[in-house]
């Protein structure tokens, strides 16, 4: 008896080997035991770091809650979390420091556990910035422990490309050299960023530069004398 003309064909499909399927169930099984693993080390991290610092609680307290609601990739946590270990351990020492906490907008300069100033800081925007001729230039504000890299006090500031393409200008082909473009005090951070005294009028950057820190050109004048290249900054 020959076959309906119209019946469905059933297809039979090869499974797919024995040691493929052993294959992905160990990949997911790793998988699972190094995020797990980083759990872990993240939960170490802070245990120890909250008996250590127990004399501190309402501090510990207000970063255990912000690093429980933070939106951060594993890698951004860690930096994060480390950043703040240092800032913490470096309230033990006998140095003077800085820590900019951006969720108060504040500067602080530090001996120690002791406030030797404290200053408001204006935070520049993470922004990207694009060219009429379509380049683009991203600045994204900075988190971490960092050592100053330079301070210098009227500073000739070459004004960069950006700075033209933010005005949604083209950029001359000799770029003008504005002095304190941005502002009487600079100290330089890692990747070109800076905490800086406002800029003048003249400055073609009005307000801090995108992904920066602006404070008070007082605030600066004070602590300018103790600023040196083993300054090290903690901003979270």
């Amino acid at each position: 008896m020959s076959d309906a003309p119209y019946g469905r064909e059933r297809r039979s499909f090869p499974r797919p080997p024995l040691w493929l399927n052993l294959l992905l169930l160990v990949i997911a099984a790793a998988t699972f035991a190094y995020a797990k693993h980083e759990r872990d080390v993240i939960k170490t991290k802070t245990s120890i770091l909250f008996k250590r610092n127990a004399n501190s609680p309402a501090e510990l307290n207000r970063i255990r809650d912000e690093l429980s609601q933070a939106d951060l990739t594993q890698a951004q946590l860690n930096r994060e979390l480390d950043g703040r270990m240092q800032y913490l351990k470096t309230l033990q020492s006998e140095e003077f420091y800085i820590s900019i906490d951006t969720q108060r907008k504040k500067m602080q300069f530090r001996f120690g556990r002791a406030v030797v100033r404290e200053a408001d800081v204006q935070i520049g925007e993470a922004k990207t910035i694009t060219s009429p001729v379509g380049k683009t230039w991203t600045f994204m504000p900075l988190k971490g422990a960092f050592s100053v890299t330079g301070a210098e006090e009227g500073y000739q500031w070459a004004v960069p490309e950006w700075v033209y393409a933010l005005r949604n200008q083209p950029a001359p082909a000799d770029r003008a050299v504005v002095p304190n473009g941005l502002g009487r005090y600079v100290i330089f951070l890692p990747n070109s960023y800076v905490i800086h005294s406002p800029p003048p009028p003249e400055s073609p950057l009005q307000g801090p530069k995108p992904g920066s820190f602006m404070v008070p050109e007082a605030d600066l004048a004070a602590i300018w004398p103790r600023i040196t290249t083993q300054t090290r900054v903690y901003i979270f």
